[in-house]
């Protein structure tokens, strides 16, 4: 990956965040392994984007619940964000806001270990165990918060706040979903909840995207790897992304829905 440069990098950065079953925080080691190896920063970015906003477990998620049409829209439009984020912090070049200590850790190499079918097999069921124990808990809470919107919060209310007639509720969604910490799996059943209530898709997206792709404990983690002024690049590029796929998402909603 080191030796692709421009928009070819970009691409390929945020296509291997969409196989990585990564959260925000957790794809912040990631994403100073690469640094630290040496990839442009753009692509790293890119990375950084794409991993927490779609992976192919929470596609067959969203298709259950939205259909394989929004499904595949939201998988498309956060690639071109990611796409578009990593270059954009690419052209900037801000390489230099990345803290000392980052490019200073020494890459080694792992030695390659060689497996048998059944050792594999192991493996891998180690790891699906390993993602169940660390997803459960915010599917259960994004099932608990879905369950009390649906029952509990009046519909008016809903409405009144993020609904179709609030012009700023995108904006609104957004700035609401940056302090909230889950992964993708559990805001989809949030979103699922809000869109029962009348919510517009596109509002809903967008705090899906603000919860998984900029939470605040990511945000304070990514803070000790790179310096003040990226970091508040990297965010206002990715907030007024989420903002414009919110609004175009509406459109499309209200143009062809």
């Amino acid at each position: 990956m080191g030796n692709i440069k421009g928009i070819k990098g970009n691409i390929l950065g945020a296509l291997l965040g969409t196989i990585t079953p990564f959260c925000s925080c957790s794809s912040i080691p990631v994403f100073i392994g690469f640094t630290s190896a040496g990839l442009p920063l753009g692509v790293t970015f890119s990375f950084l984007i794409s991993s927490p906003l779609v992976d192919l477990g929470s596609l067959m998620i969203l298709m259950s619940f939205f259909g394989a049409k929004i499904a595949i829209a939201y998988v498309i439009v956060g690639l071109i964000l990611a796409v578009i984020g990593g270059t954009l912090i690419d052209k900037l070049g801000m390489e230099k806001y990345i803290e000392g200590y980052v490019k200073e850790i020494k890459n080694v190499d792992g030695e390659r270990v060689e497996l048998t079918s059944q050792e594999r097999i192991s493996y891998s069921k180690g790891q699906v165990l390993d993602i169940i124990n660390k997803v459960w808990l915010y599917v259960l809470i994004g099932v608990g918060i879905g369950a009390a919107i649906h029952n509990w919060i009046p519909q008016n209310m809903i409405e009144n706040i993020v609904g179709s007639k609030n012009p700023f509720a995108v904006i609104l969604a957004t700035i609401v979903g940056i302090p909230m910490y889950a992964d993708i799996f559990g805001t989809i059943p949030i979103a699922e909840a809000l869109v029962g209530k009348g919510v517009p898709l596109g509002t809903v997206l967008s705090f899906m995207m603000a919860v998984t792709a900029l939470s605040l404990p990511s945000m304070i983690m990514l803070s000790k790897v790179v310096k003040r002024k990226l970091l508040y690049v990297f965010v206002s590029i990715v907030a007024i992304g989420i903002i414009m796929i919110g609004y175009l998402f509406n459109m499309y909603a209200y143009i062809f829905m």
